[in-house]
């Protein structure tokens, strides 16, 4: 992130200040802090001109893929015999 953002010639200010965020957020979000909301790594890829990648980057996921594919098949109930 911090690499697009000094390729575009753009200051920590500006960027931040684009984004609506202050410039600690943007470092953090740079940084790769996890606590940082996904809305604002939209709101930087929007800044950026690179918000298509992020469909690129969800297309490509297959650990993710496969994780929801998991979690959205039925479970399978163990049929119990009636109690005696």
């Amino acid at each position: 992130m911090r690499l697009a953002r000094l390729r575009r010639r753009m200051s920590a200010t500006e960027m931040a200040e684009r984004m609506g965020v202050s410039r600690m957020t943007l470092y953090s979000l740079e940084k790769g802090d996890l606590t940082v909301g996904l809305g604002v790594l939209v709101r930087a890829l929007g800044v950026l001109g690179l918000e298509e990648d992020l469909d690129h980057l969800a297309a490509d996921d297959e650990l993710g893929r496969r994780l929801a594919d998991a979690a959205a098949r039925p479970s399978r109930r163990v049929k119990r015999s009636p109690a005696p």
